[in-house]
Protein backbone atom coordinates (compact mmCIF):
# COMPACT_ATOMS: atom_id res chain seq x y z
CA UNK A 1 0.00 0.00 0.00
CA UNK A 2 1.13 3.40 -0.45
CA UNK A 3 3.19 4.84 2.31
CA UNK A 4 1.94 8.19 2.34
CA UNK A 5 -1.36 8.76 3.81
CA UNK A 6 -3.73 9.58 1.44
CA UNK A 7 -6.58 11.88 2.17
CA UNK A 8 -8.54 11.07 -0.52
CA UNK A 9 -8.72 7.01 0.51
CA UNK A 10 -10.46 5.45 3.77
CA UNK A 11 -10.38 2.19 3.92
CA UNK A 12 -10.60 -0.74 7.51
CA UNK A 13 -10.72 -4.41 7.46
CA UNK A 14 -11.84 -6.09 11.20
CA UNK A 15 -12.08 -10.19 12.00
CA UNK A 16 -15.70 -9.94 13.46
CA UNK A 17 -17.04 -11.25 16.09
CA UNK A 18 -16.70 -14.86 16.11
CA UNK A 19 -13.86 -15.10 13.12
CA UNK A 20 -10.20 -16.19 14.31
CA UNK A 21 -8.65 -15.02 10.68
CA UNK A 22 -9.36 -12.45 8.78
CA UNK A 23 -9.47 -13.83 4.99
CA UNK A 24 -10.13 -10.54 3.52
CA UNK A 25 -7.69 -7.96 1.87
CA UNK A 26 -7.88 -4.67 0.66
CA UNK A 27 -5.54 -2.31 -0.71
CA UNK A 28 -4.84 0.09 -3.52
CA UNK A 29 -2.19 1.88 -5.51
CA UNK A 30 -2.19 5.59 -6.83
CA UNK A 31 0.52 7.35 -8.90
CA UNK A 32 0.75 10.49 -11.47
CA UNK A 33 -1.35 8.68 -14.21
CA UNK A 34 -3.74 5.94 -12.61
CA UNK A 35 -5.60 4.86 -9.40
CA UNK A 36 -6.10 1.07 -8.55
CA UNK A 37 -8.32 -0.26 -5.49
CA UNK A 38 -9.24 -3.71 -4.74
CA UNK A 39 -11.26 -5.55 -2.26
CA UNK A 40 -11.01 -9.56 -1.85
CA UNK A 41 -12.61 -11.90 0.32
CA UNK A 42 -11.10 -15.33 0.52
CA UNK A 43 -12.65 -18.97 1.58
CA UNK A 44 -10.96 -22.49 1.92
CA UNK A 45 -9.91 -24.37 4.94
CA UNK A 46 -6.75 -23.69 7.66
CA UNK A 47 -5.19 -20.23 6.45
CA UNK A 48 -5.97 -21.20 2.70
CA UNK A 49 -8.36 -18.07 2.23
CA UNK A 50 -6.76 -15.48 3.85
CA UNK A 51 -3.18 -16.38 1.13
CA UNK A 52 -5.86 -16.77 -1.97
CA UNK A 53 -7.35 -13.13 -0.96
CA UNK A 54 -4.07 -11.42 -0.37
CA UNK A 55 -2.52 -13.11 -3.91
CA UNK A 56 -5.38 -11.61 -5.61
CA UNK A 57 -5.37 -8.37 -4.50
CA UNK A 58 -1.67 -7.76 -5.10
CA UNK A 59 -1.27 -9.84 -8.04
CA UNK A 60 -3.42 -7.69 -9.36
CA UNK A 61 -1.98 -4.69 -8.67
CA UNK A 62 1.05 -5.53 -9.35
CA UNK A 63 0.45 -6.61 -12.86
CA UNK A 64 -1.41 -3.44 -14.00
CA UNK A 65 1.43 -1.75 -12.69
CA UNK A 66 3.59 -4.06 -15.38
CA UNK A 67 1.60 -3.35 -18.24
CA UNK A 68 4.26 -0.76 -20.61
CA UNK A 69 0.68 1.35 -21.40
CA UNK A 70 -2.67 1.81 -20.61
CA UNK A 71 -5.16 1.85 -23.79
CA UNK A 72 -7.51 -0.09 -22.76
CA UNK A 73 -8.79 -0.20 -19.48
CA UNK A 74 -11.16 -3.07 -19.47
CA UNK A 75 -8.76 -5.42 -21.50
CA UNK A 76 -5.99 -4.73 -18.72
CA UNK A 77 -8.01 -4.81 -15.82
CA UNK A 78 -9.85 -8.19 -17.09
CA UNK A 79 -6.26 -9.40 -18.04
CA UNK A 80 -5.19 -8.95 -14.36
CA UNK A 81 -7.50 -10.64 -12.66
CA UNK A 82 -7.20 -13.39 -15.38
CA UNK A 83 -3.17 -13.72 -14.34
CA UNK A 84 -4.48 -13.66 -10.64
CA UNK A 85 -6.71 -16.47 -10.98
CA UNK A 86 -4.31 -18.98 -12.76
CA UNK A 87 -1.59 -18.40 -9.72
CA UNK A 88 -4.24 -18.70 -7.07
CA UNK A 89 -5.34 -22.16 -9.05
CA UNK A 90 -2.14 -23.17 -9.49
CA UNK A 91 -0.68 -22.67 -5.77
CA UNK A 92 -4.11 -23.94 -4.41
CA UNK A 93 -2.50 -27.36 -6.55
CA UNK A 94 0.67 -27.40 -5.45
CA UNK A 95 0.32 -28.16 -1.53
CA UNK A 96 -2.94 -30.27 -0.21
CA UNK A 97 -3.24 -27.62 2.87
CA UNK A 98 -4.36 -24.81 0.23
CA UNK A 99 -6.65 -27.40 -2.33
CA UNK A 100 -9.92 -25.66 -3.39
CA UNK A 101 -9.25 -22.35 -1.68
CA UNK A 102 -10.64 -19.46 -3.84
CA UNK A 103 -11.44 -15.54 -3.19
CA UNK A 104 -13.80 -13.32 -4.52
CA UNK A 105 -12.35 -9.93 -5.82
CA UNK A 106 -13.89 -6.42 -6.64
CA UNK A 107 -11.49 -4.18 -7.91
CA UNK A 108 -11.20 -0.52 -9.61
CA UNK A 109 -9.18 1.11 -11.73
CA UNK A 110 -9.24 4.59 -12.82
CA UNK A 111 -7.33 6.84 -15.68
CA UNK A 112 -8.42 10.24 -16.68
CA UNK A 113 -12.02 10.39 -16.89
CA UNK A 114 -12.84 6.80 -17.08
CA UNK A 115 -13.35 4.27 -15.01
CA UNK A 116 -13.63 0.26 -14.52
CA UNK A 117 -15.22 -1.92 -12.04
CA UNK A 118 -13.97 -5.82 -12.18
CA UNK A 119 -16.34 -8.27 -10.33
CA UNK A 120 -16.01 -11.69 -9.38
CA UNK A 121 -18.06 -13.16 -6.44
CA UNK A 122 -19.75 -11.28 -3.65
CA UNK A 123 -17.83 -8.36 -2.61
CA UNK A 124 -19.28 -5.40 -4.03
CA UNK A 125 -18.71 -1.84 -5.92
CA UNK A 126 -21.45 1.19 -5.15
CA UNK A 127 -20.42 4.30 -6.58
CA UNK A 128 -22.42 7.93 -5.02
CA UNK A 129 -23.30 10.26 -7.49
CA UNK A 130 -26.76 12.96 -7.93
CA UNK A 131 -27.43 12.92 -4.18
CA UNK A 132 -27.88 8.81 -4.70
CA UNK A 133 -26.42 5.76 -4.09
CA UNK A 134 -26.22 3.04 -6.73
CA UNK A 135 -24.79 -0.79 -7.00
CA UNK A 136 -22.58 -1.08 -9.87
CA UNK A 137 -21.72 -4.76 -9.29
CA UNK A 138 -24.00 -7.90 -9.89
CA UNK A 139 -23.64 -10.62 -7.06
CA UNK A 140 -22.37 -14.07 -8.38
CA UNK A 141 -24.34 -15.89 -6.05
CA UNK A 142 -26.95 -18.33 -5.11
CA UNK A 143 -29.18 -16.13 -3.49
CA UNK A 144 -28.59 -13.44 -6.66
CA UNK A 145 -29.76 -16.46 -8.99
CA UNK A 146 -32.90 -17.03 -7.11
CA UNK A 147 -33.88 -13.58 -7.17
CA UNK A 148 -33.06 -13.45 -11.12
CA UNK A 149 -35.19 -16.60 -11.79
CA UNK A 150 -38.15 -15.15 -9.44
CA UNK A 151 -38.17 -17.68 -6.94
CA UNK A 152 -37.99 -15.51 -4.25
CA UNK A 153 -38.23 -11.99 -3.34
CA UNK A 154 -36.44 -9.22 -2.09
CA UNK A 155 -37.22 -9.95 1.34
CA UNK A 156 -37.06 -13.31 1.68
CA UNK A 157 -33.09 -13.12 -0.04
CA UNK A 158 -32.09 -10.70 2.88
CA UNK A 159 -32.61 -13.16 5.17
CA UNK A 160 -32.26 -16.90 3.08
CA UNK A 161 -30.02 -19.33 5.13
CA UNK A 162 -27.88 -19.70 2.10
CA UNK A 163 -26.63 -16.50 1.76
CA UNK A 164 -22.82 -17.45 1.80
CA UNK A 165 -23.32 -19.45 -1.14
CA UNK A 166 -21.30 -17.55 -4.26
CA UNK A 167 -21.49 -19.34 -7.97
CA UNK A 168 -18.19 -17.76 -9.16
CA UNK A 169 -14.50 -17.59 -7.61
CA UNK A 170 -11.05 -16.67 -8.69
CA UNK A 171 -8.66 -19.77 -7.89
CA UNK A 172 -11.67 -22.69 -7.89
CA UNK A 173 -11.00 -23.58 -11.60
CA UNK A 174 -8.42 -22.79 -14.43
CA UNK A 175 -10.39 -19.89 -15.81
CA UNK A 176 -13.03 -17.32 -14.68
CA UNK A 177 -15.95 -15.37 -16.12
CA UNK A 178 -15.35 -11.62 -15.27
CA UNK A 179 -17.55 -8.86 -15.31
CA UNK A 180 -16.17 -5.54 -16.11
CA UNK A 181 -17.94 -2.55 -16.33
CA UNK A 182 -17.12 0.75 -17.81
CA UNK A 183 -18.13 4.20 -16.23
CA UNK A 184 -17.62 7.55 -17.06
CA UNK A 185 -16.15 9.46 -13.63
CA UNK A 186 -17.64 12.68 -14.18
CA UNK A 187 -20.22 13.63 -11.18
CA UNK A 188 -19.27 10.33 -9.21
CA UNK A 189 -18.22 11.48 -5.60
CA UNK A 190 -17.17 8.29 -4.15
CA UNK A 191 -16.98 4.73 -4.55
CA UNK A 192 -17.24 2.09 -2.21
CA UNK A 193 -15.83 -1.37 -2.43
CA UNK A 194 -16.51 -3.97 0.50
CA UNK A 195 -17.36 -7.25 0.89
CA UNK A 196 -20.55 -9.19 2.18
CA UNK A 197 -19.46 -8.54 5.92
CA UNK A 198 -21.26 -5.35 5.23
CA UNK A 199 -23.06 -5.23 2.80
CA UNK A 200 -25.03 -8.21 4.25
CA UNK A 201 -26.11 -6.10 7.35
CA UNK A 202 -25.97 -2.53 6.21
CA UNK A 203 -28.80 -1.18 3.46
CA UNK A 204 -27.52 1.06 0.75
CA UNK A 205 -29.76 4.33 2.57
CA UNK A 206 -27.41 3.73 6.00
CA UNK A 207 -24.38 3.52 3.42
CA UNK A 208 -25.11 6.56 1.84
CA UNK A 209 -25.93 8.30 5.07
CA UNK A 210 -22.75 7.32 6.74
CA UNK A 211 -20.19 7.64 3.99
CA UNK A 212 -21.32 11.39 3.11
CA UNK A 213 -22.03 12.55 6.54
CA UNK A 214 -19.46 11.06 9.00
CA UNK A 215 -15.49 12.15 9.65
CA UNK A 216 -14.78 8.29 10.10
CA UNK A 217 -16.61 6.33 7.77
CA UNK A 218 -14.84 3.24 7.74
CA UNK A 219 -14.99 2.64 11.39
CA UNK A 220 -18.45 3.81 11.47
CA UNK A 221 -19.70 0.94 9.09
CA UNK A 222 -17.68 -1.86 10.55
CA UNK A 223 -18.85 -1.15 14.18
CA UNK A 224 -22.65 -0.80 13.16
CA UNK A 225 -21.79 -4.57 11.22
CA UNK A 226 -20.55 -5.60 14.25
CA UNK A 227 -22.88 -4.41 16.42
CA UNK A 228 -25.78 -6.79 13.87
CA UNK A 229 -24.15 -9.94 14.95
CA UNK A 230 -21.45 -10.14 11.93
CA UNK A 231 -20.77 -13.59 11.50
CA UNK A 232 -17.88 -12.92 8.72
CA UNK A 233 -15.33 -10.77 7.98
CA UNK A 234 -15.67 -6.94 7.56
CA UNK A 235 -14.06 -4.71 4.95
CA UNK A 236 -14.49 -1.48 3.17
CA UNK A 237 -12.43 0.81 1.31
CA UNK A 238 -13.83 4.26 0.46
CA UNK A 239 -12.56 6.42 -2.16
CA UNK A 240 -12.97 9.99 -4.31
CA UNK A 241 -14.49 9.59 -7.57
CA UNK A 242 -13.48 12.50 -9.99
CA UNK A 243 -11.15 14.59 -8.14
CA UNK A 244 -12.18 17.51 -5.82
CA UNK A 245 -9.81 19.53 -7.69
CA UNK A 246 -11.32 18.12 -11.54
CA UNK A 247 -14.43 19.24 -10.27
Amino acid sequence: MNEEVNSLVELLTDVGNFRKINEDYVDYYTDETKRIYIIADGMGGHNAGEIASKLAVENTISYINSLPELDDLELSIREAVLDSNRKIFELSKSRDELNGMGTTLTGCLIKGGEMVVAHVGDSRCYIIRDKAISQVTKDHSLVQQLLDEGSITESEADNHPNKNIITRALGTSSTVEVDVTKLDIKGIEKVILCTDGLSNLINEQELYDIVMKSDDCCAELVELSKSRGAKDNISVIVFEGEWRDDR
